[in-house]
């Protein structure tokens, strides 16, 4: 790679990248505006509120309605963990309830809070399931069982209330409440009639190439039960937490869950701002606006925050437990022991996420010590330390806890990319605003918390171990650029709703006394936001334009020294020189991809070292896109599935990869009768087969290179690239080289991929003249995995059928409707099902291969831009310049 200026493009393809980008950021840009339209309707509805009134009526609350509220939250966690209770069942596969109960209440305390797919469904259902022998379309079932049955249990349930008092969103909704019910009625019938008739018609509805499986009734009716269970229960919380108003649970319910299905369809995280405006919209009139808000914040942070808090308690101690030896998990001794060791598969599951999950609590400690100082203080305790303190403390400790909360939100980003270095400086910067706290207003609790978040972050050192700039380019994510303006917006929300009974006026600059609080916020926001904003911009202006370039001897020497000493043989086309090789900071780990189009596509996951994959596979994402490109990788294997999925990607299914256990691989018995009877033949005919270690003799290489180009020319093609090597005399002198001769005569070759631990093996080219006999290819396979067998290789891979083993059916999935229709009728074009079949005979495992891409999409562009590497694209020539140490 090398830092340089890219040169300008013509006017079209700007524009289109333009476009691209555009297009690519709409989404955040939408949930962007809607919060924003959120805070701007918010703050008109609490205009006559006083921010003190609220915290009254928040201490005011007795402590015996927030343990029912709590109650009720933990009520209606479990019915959530229902959801995959019965989804599991309705695939028929059940898993034992320890590793359910656990890794659903932690994905769902997570995923509530985060807002964010990777923690609330796929990467962690994957992690866990997985593992427990499901497969991707297992996850998938149950990832859109529990979505669906949310919705359409949200979606009934609101309507129901609604049909019931249709009155309750009037001052929403302007219709007329008799028109209101029937709309409500018919919606409900719209959704239960296609249900019904699917049951009707013995378990499945279709039209045209969509269908709808009705479960079964004991399944069915579980579902039911939970689902009312959880969206009563959460509206049980918020009630109880409410002040007496004059409406009913029932009419309420239909508030509740008309506020949870806009927030959930704003894609603002936690629907903050949107849920909080529909359900203030929506009392009757006469409520006291600043109860209800009082209400709605310790809703907020009894249904969501308290989850988060507690769930990241019990993973820090798992992982503290394991960092110090965790003997109960391997040897489970009494209760405690047995429940480790039974929850095992999930706290596991999650505990790769730990670096978002920790981001997401730096992040929300960098807001709360930010607005502590937007926010006056009205506790006696506050009086108490503007009595004790100088004002240069008093004055200097908001300033101070503007700055903290401003870094801290800086270096969530990286926290979330395992920085190290972001880690020490969290624990300082919480450390410091602990001291703050105390100056700031003899605050206690603040302090104490700041103080576990410390204690939380500690177990989790071995989690960051990047040795890098904090966030690399990932202030280019449009995500994080959007939350970077919320949140500046957010100060602005929170110091003109704190302070808006205080006239504006130039000297509030400047005015410094004990009881002047607008004065000194004003002052503290001006601070943190143009700390979080100068932040942002400096990242953004020294974020290194990376230009792609091929690799040089040394660093293929280092590739190669990595990818010998693994056990994935396709890691060695690394060293076909026609892709640009990514190293980690420790040198240990590469990752290979190509350019071409608008996308960076890597062949395969990162090789080398597991500890630094995490950190290099974010390095390849981040550089993508802020190149403007869209991240892909290509032809990933199971093992690297929860890391694509904790990139954010989505996984399409390529087809399956042919691997036979070689110690078990013999032609004796009847299931190989068929194959034992070929080999003998090829053998009686003449067909003999011969390993040769490079270097190869020039005269053998000559001899190839005919047997090649015939093959080439009978197919009207040309050699290929990125993941397939070339007839190169140089790539084959790196591999052995497998041949077979025909009376003496060399009829066919294959070179081998190999590594130097002998865990495996694989073919690349396969090439035979146009007078070999048909049963050449057959007996090569048969014949060469006899003899790694006896070498000692423990697998060997045929190579992948592309397209094979899509399960349409189970998926429901666009992509893999026309990649199995492919695989059925494509004939014309490849031979996809014969190819299946040739590799079926050596009765190999199936192991699923994957693309991994930003979108959900139909991955069409993507793999056309594969498509145009592999059918031979020339490589770049090598830049001049080149950035010292390509590293991650």
């Amino acid at each position: 790679m090398t830092e340089q200026t890219r040169p300008e493009g013509p006017p079209a393809r700007h524009n289109t990248t333009l476009w691209n980008r555009f297009h690519a950021s709409l989404p955040y840009l939408v949930a962007a505006f809607l919060f924003g339209l959120g805070l701007y309707a918010l703050y008109h509805l609490l205009s006559k509120v006083d921010i003190n009134d609220v915290a009254d009526q928040m201490r005011a609350t007795p402590w015996s309605t927030l343990a029912l509220a709590f109650l009720a939250t933990l009520g209606g966690y479990l019915a959530l963990v229902g959801y995959d209770w019965s989804a599991l069942r309705y695939i028929g596969k059940p898993l034992p309830v320890p590793v359910v109960v656990a890794g659903g209440l932690m994905a769902y305390a997570f995923g509530n809070t985060v807002g964010l797919s990777a923690v609330s469904g796929g990467a962690v259902r994957y992690r866990i399931y997985s593992g427990l022998g499901l497969d991707g379309y297992d996850v998938a079932a149950v990832s859109t069982f529990a979505a669906v049955s949310y919705g359409v249990a949200a979606t009934l349930v609101g309507l129901g209330a609604l049909a019931a008092h249709p009155a309750a969103l009037s001052a929403v909704v302007p219709i007329a409440p008799h028109l209101l019910r029937w709309l409500a009625l018919a919606a409900i019938a719209a959704v239960v009639v296609p249900l019904v008739v699917a049951s009707w018609r013995k378990g499945e509805l279709r039209f045209r190439r969509f269908s709808l499986r009705a479960p079964t009734l004991p399944v069915l009716a579980g579902q039911v039960l939970f689902s009312l269970a959880d969206i009563a229960l959460s509206a049980v919380a918020l009630y109880l937490l409410l002040p007496p108003i004059e409406m009913g649970f029932f009419s309420f319910l239909a508030v509740f869950a008309a506020a949870t299905m806009a927030g959930i369809l704003s894609h603002v995280p936690g629907g903050v701002g949107v849920f909080e405006t529909v359900v203030i919209a929506a009392m009757p009139a006469g409520t006291q606006i600043e109860t209800v808000a009082a209400g709605l914040l310790l809703y907020r942070f009894t249904y969501y925050i308290v989850p988060f808090v507690l769930a990241l308690i019990v993973l820090a101690l798992y992982e503290g437990y394991c960092a110090l030896g965790g003997a109960a998990l391997v040897a489970p001794r009494g209760p405690v022991g047995r429940a480790l060791a039974a929850t095992r598969p999930a706290f596991g599951a999650v505990a790769p996420l730990a670096p978002l999950l920790l981001a997401v609590m730096i992040f929300g400690s960098g807001l709360w010590m930010s607005f502590s100082a937007l926010i006056p203080r009205t506790s006696e305790a506050a009086e108490a330390a503007e009595a004790l303190f100088p004002l240069a403390f008093v004055e200097g400790s908001a300033l101070l806890s503007s700055a903290l909360g401003a870094g801290l939100i800086v270096l969530a980003l990286g926290i979330s990319r395992r920085s190290l270095g972001a880690w020490l400086l969290s624990l300082a910067a919480l450390a410091a605003g602990m001291a703050v706290s105390l100056m700031q207003g003899l605050d206690y609790q603040r302090a104490v918390v700041l103080g576990l978040a410390c204690l939380i972050l500690l177990p989790f050192r071995g989690e960051f171990n990047r040795r890098t700039r904090l966030t690399h380019s990932g202030f280019f994510s449009p995500g994080w650029i959007v939350l970077v303006a919320a949140t500046v917006a957010s100060f602005g929300f929170v110091f003109f709703f704190a302070n808006k009974s205080t006239p504006y006026a130039h000297e509030l600059w400047w005015q410094f006394a004990m009881d002047q609080g607008a004065p000194r916020a004003l002052r503290a926001g001006l601070l943190a936001s143009l700390a979080v904003g100068l932040a942002t911009l400096f990242l953004l202006l020294r974020a290194p334009r990376f230009t792609p370039t091929l690799p040089d001897a040394v660093q293929l020497v280092q590739a190669e020294a990595i990818a010998m000493a693994g056990q994935k043989p396709d890691a060695g086309f690394a060293l076909t020189g026609d892709k640009t090789l990514l190293f980690a900071d420790s040198g240990d780990a590469f990752l290979m991809f190509a350019v071409q189009g608008r996308s960076w596509i890597a062949l395969g996951g990162p090789v080398g070292a597991p500890e630094a994959f995490a950190g290099l596979a974010w390095a390849f994402v981040d550089a993508a896109r802020h190149a403007g490109a869209r991240p892909v990788f290509y032809e990933v294997g199971e093992g690297d599935l929860p890391l694509m999925l904790d990139l954010g990607m989505n996984l399409h299914k390529l087809g399956e990869e042919a691997v036979i256990d070689l110690a078990t691989f013999a032609l004796e018995g009847p299931a190989r009768k068929s194959l034992r009877a070929a080999h003998a033949r090829a053998q009686r005919d003449g067909l003999t087969l011969e390993v040769l270690s490079p270097p190869h003799d020039p005269a053998l290489i000559a001899t190839l290179r005919g047997i090649s180009d015939d093959w080439l020319a009978a197919r009207n093609a040309r050699e290929k690239g990125f993941s397939v090597g070339r007839f190169d005399p140089g790539w084959l002198n790196r591999w052995p080289v497998a041949v077979v001769r025909h009376s003496g005569r060399i009829v066919a070759f294959a070179n081998l991929l190999v590594t130097d631990n002998r865990a495996a093996a694989s073919i690349d080219m396969m090439r035979h003249s146009a007078d070999a006999p048909g049963s050449t290819m057959e007996f090569l396979f048969t014949d060469l995995m006899l003899r790694l067998r006896e070498q000692g290789y423990h697998r060997f891979s045929l190579g992948m059928a592309p397209l094979s083993g899509l399960m349409p059916d189970r998926s429901r999935r666009l992509w893999d409707r026309f990649g199995a229709a492919l695989f059925r009728h494509g004939g014309n074009f490849y031979n996809f099902a014969g190819l299946r079949a040739f590799k079926e005979k050596f009765d190999p495992a199936w192991h699923p291969h994957y693309l991994a891409v930003p979108s959900a999409l139909p991955p069409l562009l993507p793999l056309a831009d594969a498509a145009v590497l592999i059918g031979g694209k020339a490589p770049r020539a090598p830049r001049a310049r080149r950035l010292a140490g390509v590293q991650a």
